[in-house]
């Protein structure tokens, strides 16, 4: 048997100890005997979510000293972990209990790889559900046993030899090596299964609970403290507030948001009640942060694992983004993209945040991979990839894109439209002179009245608003400074006034906001989460549409338009047939022209002809095939655009879903679905792949036509922008703040959880959250 393992025959006192503060959290206890002159030490970098949660933030020399594991650090692939072994053998039973709580690695979704063993062959998942124990490594492609990595060394005193425990097991042309790794009844499989169950249901079996001898009114007042506890975290986290309150001072935590809503709850369960807890808002007070922090984790759990349960064993999409967080670490988002099963409506949400050592695409890859496995999504199930474009995302040779398709061919990768959208307007105010010094005057006025904006970036129609404000403040400002300013200033004043004031800047600012205005609509259809690719592509050629009209019709209503303006602000307008006359610039370095043929060919006609240009280099449906395809299934104007070749031939871009017999499958029901569809009024009006998928679902017509369905369901998980990466990001922010910037990686991914998807979060009920809370450790009360 060909097992791959290392050599395992060194032995336990040359083996290199691991660094537990990969999987420790330490938490001291202070002394509270300790004499007033003990030096002040200032809290260790492990302190953070103990200062965010309501900890001290200096501390007097411990006491004593506690480990505790932290479940969400310890690697969950197999081929992954460090022998049990090599931990200190007073913390071994912790990292058990970690791995307990994790449950074996069974990526049973996962497209487990073909190799060559007696013909090829590969990994078959029912074998999970014949023997509990059996762990697959996705890493490795090889199959471990969980109990015996946990107790092995506990049962059975020899070492090496065993590839399930070692180097792993991946003969699959002999799965009957499974029973014979079992064995009898006394075996050292069966002693470390018995061990494990022990210890896995060693709660339930506990002392404290058999010899409880609480009463029924202490449980009550605990089950309240408990509750009350969870509705004032719901609510916090629910708005994205800090746990502690912080006074105008500055100087201490000595206000607590969470504190206030306790007493005020502890109040009102007296009220309604009528509960002879005299002491309930004093109690609550005495939450420790060790306890928040475990319900806010719990509340997080909860919450990823509906998500979870929606995308179930489904295909999805990714949208990654990385960026600082308010203490200078690089954080990666992670959002995914798929489509219910019970509406057939796209979806996306966030599934968490990891801190990243470099932007590196391998490192990014990982942390990505790591994210999906933690939480039992296979990677081979990825059908899209969206990114904002920048080149270690979508690089052709090492960029994170390439590196994922490598591993899954199918996962085709879209630029965020959106961020394509802004290049493409950011390049046309480069690349013409006139739109670059309009956003130079811009800007400089919106940094005189204090709105922040980057130079030639503004692109959103809504900033229009701050553009006019900007001039009405900026004009009073240069009036005053050009009456009363030194000799300089009078100077430079009296310039900038006179280029505000002239033909020049009008024209080109009108014609810009007009041009913001037909991009606007576009920007922000991008941005909907239910937006289909197919959809997206439709709006971007309307708007070419108007600009190319524009460009042919707009003229005269744009002139007439600034003519007007300038006629009301008593600006002068000069004769289009007399000779262009340049403002503040020499007539050598411009062209000899009429005022007309200036403002029309050089500005107007230039300007959206750069617009056109770029929209169709970053738009191009001819770079994408698989684009073109998609616009055959459109629902628009009755399947107006139908053509059956290319919804083959899009289902041929999928081999692993559509096999040579399902192509021919499909061929023939393409031809029944159509006739269903034209003459079922329920599918009468529909605009996009969203609409459809919908009423497929809703009509019961997605179980009559499974490939169909299947087809669409993938059409509509390419990503179109990573908007909602964007939001995420926006939400950091607001969770992690400079008055919170001690706060660790793990409560700030639980709080972003259940911050951004807090519509998810409310449908949890607070039974889940208690169980999960009351079998996260051994606990003196149960409820």
């Amino acid at each position: 048997m060909s097992n791959d393992s290392p050599n395992s025959n060194k032995s336990k006192a040359t083996r290199k100890q691991p660094d537990l503060r990969q999987f420790l959290s330490k938490r001291k206890k202070l002394h509270e005997n300790e004499s007033n002159n003990s030096p002040s030490l200032s809290p260790p970098q492990s302190q953070e979510d103990d200062m965010e949660m309501g900890g001290s933030s200096t501390c007097n020399v411990p006491l004593e000293e506690n480990l505790l594991y932290d479940v969400e650090l310890l690697p969950h692939d197999p081929g992954k972990r460090i022998n049990i072994m090599d931990y200190p053998a007073n913390e071994r039973n912790a990292v058990r209990r970690g791995y307990i709580l994790k449950k074996p690695c069974q990526p049973k979704t996962h497209d487990f790889p073909q190799r060559q063993v007696s013909g090829l062959r590969r990994f078959s998942v029912h074998w999970f559900k014949k023997w509990d124990w059996l762990e697959y490594s996705i890493e490795k492609d090889a199959t471990f046993c969980f109990v015996c990595y946990l107790f092995k060394n506990e049962v059975d005193s020899y070492s090496g030899g065993d590839a399930f425990v070692d180097g792993g097991f991946r003969a699959w042309n002999k799965p009957e090596r499974f029973e014979k790794h079992v064995g009898g009844i006394n075996s050292a499989h069966n002693l470390a299964y018995e061990k494990y169950v022990n210890l896995r249901d060693g709660k339930k079996k506990s002392i404290l609970n058999v010899f409880d001898n609480a009463s029924e009114v202490i449980k009550s007042e605990y089950f309240i403290r408990l509750n009350a506890s969870l509705t004032c975290l719901r609510f916090l986290l629910g708005q994205g507030l800090a746990f502690r309150g912080h006074d105008e001072s500055g100087e201490s935590y000595n206000r607590g948001n969470f504190l206030e809503l306790l007493k005020w709850l502890g109040e009102k369960v007296e009220e309604v009640r009528q509960h002879t807890l005299e002491k309930a808002p004093k109690n609550c007070q005495m939450i420790s942060s060790s306890i928040q922090k475990d319900i806010i984790n719990c509340c997080a759990k909860e919450t990823t694992r509906c998500i979870i349960e929606e995308v179930g064993d489904d295909y999805f999409a990714i949208l990654a983004d990385e960026s600082s967080d308010v203490s200078q670490k690089e954080q990666l988002a992670l959002v995914l993209r798929f489509v219910n099963r019970d509406s057939g409506k796209v979806m996306e949400r966030f599934l968490g945040i990891v801190h990243v050592g470099n932007t590196t695409a391998l490192t990014l890859k990982d942390a990505i991979m790591s994210l999906l496995v933690e939480h039992s999504l296979s990677p081979s199930m990825i059908r899209g990839q969206g990114y904002d474009g920048a080149s270690n995302m979508k690089g052709e040779i090492n960029g994170l894109k390439t590196l994922i398709m490598n591993d899954t061919p199918s996962a085709y990768y879209v630029h965020c439209f959106s961020h394509q959208l802004q290049l493409t307007l950011v390049a046309v105010a480069k690349k013409n002179d006139s739109c670059g010094w309009l956003f130079e005057i811009l800007a400089n006025l919106l940094n005189v009245v204090g709105v922040s904006c980057k130079r030639r970036e503004m692109i959103r129609q809504d900033q229009a608003q701050e553009v006019a404000r900007a001039l009405d403040v900026g004009d009073i400002v240069l009036v005053h400074i050009g009456k009363h300013g030194v000799s300089e200033d009078k100077f430079k004043a009296q310039i900038v006034l006179g280029q505000l004031e002239s033909f020049d800047f009008v024209f080109i600012a009108h014609l810009m906001l007009t041009i913001f205005g037909y991009t606007n609509d576009l920007c922000v259809a991008l941005q909907r989460k239910e937006q289909d690719i197919v959809n997206a592509m439709e709006l971007v050629t309307y708007t070419k549409l108007v600009l190319q009209k524009m460009r042919e019709q707009g003229w005269d209503t744009l002139l007439n338009k600034v003519t007007s303006f300038c006629a009301k602000h008593g600006i002068v307008v000069p004769t289009m047939d007399s000779p262009y006359v340049p403002q503040g610039r020499s007539r050598r370095f411009v062209e000899e022209a009429t005022n007309e043929h200036h403002f029309r060919v050089g500005i107007f006609v230039r300007v959206i002809d750069l617009h056109l240009q770029e929209l169709d280099d970053r738009f191009n449906e001819r770079n994408m095939e698989i684009l073109i395809c998609m616009a055959c299934l459109s629902p628009k104007d009755n399947f107006s655009s139908f053509d059956k070749d290319k919804v083959l031939k899009l289902a041929s871009f999928y081999p692993e879903e559509f096999s040579s017999f399902d192509l021919m499958a499909l061929e023939c029901q393409l031809d029944i679905f159509m006739e269903n569809m034209l003459n079922d009024d329920r599918f009468q009006g529909l605009n996009d792949l969203n609409s459809l998928s919908m009423m497929l679902v809703k009509t019961n017509k997605h179980k009559t036509f499974p490939l169909i369905h299947l087809l669409i369901k993938l059409m509509l998980i390419l990503p179109v922008a990573t908007a909602s990466v964007e939001r995420v990001f926006s939400a950091m922010t607001c969770v992690k703040n400079k008055l919170r910037n001690s706060m660790g990686d793990q409560l700030m991914n639980d709080c972003l959880v259940t911050f951004i998807e807090k519509n998810v979060f409310l449908r949890v009920s607070d039974e889940k959250i208690v169980d999960r809370f009351q079998n996260m450790k051994t606990r003196r009360m149960k409820v």
